[in-house]
């Protein structure tokens, strides 16, 4: 028997989230995808549309009990509510899909984006294009680490939207969003990015994130050394 017709008959299938097979010496550190009920929030703001619809309903409302009864104010009010829970459930929808849709992964040699919808992407970012990371927490544990490439390196903003760093347009940052255990994430970052550093790998560059074994605190995690 060959050895090629040993191999097993997935010996080539890419695993999931990952556009082909990883090489020798590669493996999966990390991999996960956003909270559905973060990206809802943060990325289409529905507290913001819900306040919006709220704050209508009740002009409108209370204009109407200016001119008659609470029950007709509350017939007026009721259509703008309606549509308001419409709105925030596509939002919810929307959000579902985006997270259902996004597989965030970290290997020890790169960090891969695999996102869309309709048109799915991926976004292949060898540590050697990484200058740094940040961390940003949020209350409930999850977070956003956006990363900065290195100069001369440009990916579209409206490519990565909305897995970019808001307002950062002129640069655009990739960013893993809304991701649980944000922490946790960041130190496997950290120490994936120190641990190409110090074997050499060819997809590496020389940089300092944080300090191994350190805590991850909010803020900026890596610079160029």
């Amino acid at each position: 028997m060959s050895r090629a017709a040993a191999l097993p008959p997935n010996a080539f299938d890419a695993p999931p989230g990952l556009p082909g097979p990883l090489p020798a010496g590669e493996h999966i550190l990390w991999q996960g995808r956003p909270c559905a009920f973060g990206v809802t929030v943060r990325i289409f703001h529905a507290r913001l549309v819900a306040l919006w619809f709220g704050a209508v309903a009740l002009v409108a409302g209370l204009s109407a009990a200016g001119e008659g009864s609470p029950g007709q104010a509350l017939l007026v009010a009721l259509p703008t509510l309606a549509i308001g829970v419409g709105a925030l459930a596509l939002l919810a929808l929307f959000g579902w899909l985006a997270a259902r849709t996004t597989t965030y992964t970290i290997t020890n040699r790169r960090v891969v984006m695999r996102v869309g919808i309709a048109l799915p992407v991926t976004f292949n970012l060898p540590f050697a294009m990484i200058e740094g990371a940040g961390l940003r927490r949020f209350a409930d544990g999850s977070g956003d680490l956006p990363l900065q490439l290195r100069p001369g390196i440009r990916v579209a903003y409206l490519h990565l939207w909305p897995h970019a760093r808001p307002w950062h347009v002129t640069r655009p940052e990739p960013m893993l969003r809304s991701i649980p255990e944000a922490a946790t994430v960041a130190s496997v970052l950290a120490h994936a990015l120190v641990g190409a550093r110090e074997t050499g790998e060819e997809t590496a560059v020389p940089m300092v994130v944080g300090r191994p074994r350190a805590p991850v605190r909010q803020g900026r995690l890596a610079a160029a050394s």
